[in-house]
């Protein structure tokens, strides 16, 4: 499935579905911030900034795991995500509305985070040769990244219910899009060129739970929520029907305890400067 820029212009229309959905997709990714903040080494009050934070849900939680003294700032392109996360936040982090591919800070930052965010540079490596600029030397970054596309269990059933319905032409890897790091090299190789020390990835395997309750309702999320449905914005309301309930019965396949749970692959990659 190649991207339209449109399926990620996070500085407007996507940045705002995002906002639409905050709460759901605040919860359903919520685990990945326990092995994702641990990977930080919290050890000591750091100036700790965190890329493409979207509605401050991690910024949050990487505020109450820092130790005292910390200063915790989310950055992001979409105006819409930075007032809504400034909105929750009360006084534990600011944010800043910044395109972190060029924005540069006055001082550098002791920790560099991204919870699913820098796979959408639309140049890589001039991007990650700015935030080197960001991170102080001896400080540490961790991004954590989706991984191959068939390993990140919702979106590989959202273009599974796609493809039962209509043609998906094949992905662009070198496109920006969620997966596009699923080969954490890739990563690790770009942030070894922009002069981060000591680059290095691993998998953290879970499983995700996604809202709604019953399986249809989970599926009216993910049909609401993910770029991934992008394709069924310009179909037919047949289309839109049927993909509907091919993805409800995926759902319906993966409820556990009342709940529909989807395994994905991340890989955490961390790195010095």
């Amino acid at each position: 499935m190649q991207s339209k820029a449109s399926d990620y212009d996070w500085a407007g229309g996507r940045g705002a579905q995002w906002r639409d959905q905050l709460d759901g997709m605040e919860a359903m990714l919520s685990p990945v911030d326990v092995p994702f903040i641990e990977a930080l080494a919290l050890d000591a009050p750091y100036r700790i900034a965190e890329i493409a934070c979207g509605g401050g849900g991690t910024t949050r939680a990487i505020a109450a795991a820092a130790p005292a003294g910390s200063e915790v700032t989310g950055f992001d392109i979409s105006p819409d995500l930075v007032a809504a996360a400034t909105a929750r936040a009360g006084d534990v982090a600011r944010f800043v509305e910044a395109d972190a591919s060029t924005w540069r800070p006055e001082r550098p930052f002791d920790r560099l985070a991204s919870r699913f965010g820098v796979m959408f540079f639309d140049d890589p490596a001039a991007a990650f040769a700015n935030l080197r600029h960001w991170l102080a030397p001896g400080g540490r970054l961790a991004f954590a990244v989706w991984g191959p596309p068939g390993e990140v269990g919702f979106m590989a059933q959202i273009r599974a219910a796609l493809a039962a319905v209509m043609h998906l032409p094949p992905a662009d890897p070198d496109a920006p899009g969620p997966c596009r790091y699923g080969d954490s090299a890739r990563l690790v190789a770009l942030l070894d060129a922009a002069g981060f020390h000591g680059a290095a990835s691993r998998t953290w395997r879970g499983d995700l739970p996604v809202p709604g309750g019953s399986a249809q309702a989970a599926a009216d999320f993910l049909l609401a929520s993910s770029s991934s449905a992008a394709p069924l914005a310009d179909a037919s309301p047949a289309l839109r029907d049927a993909a509907r309930a091919s993805l409800t019965a995926s759902c319906a396949s993966h409820i556990r305890d009342g709940q529909v749970w989807m395994p994905v692959r991340v890989e955490i990659v961390t790195a010095t400067g």
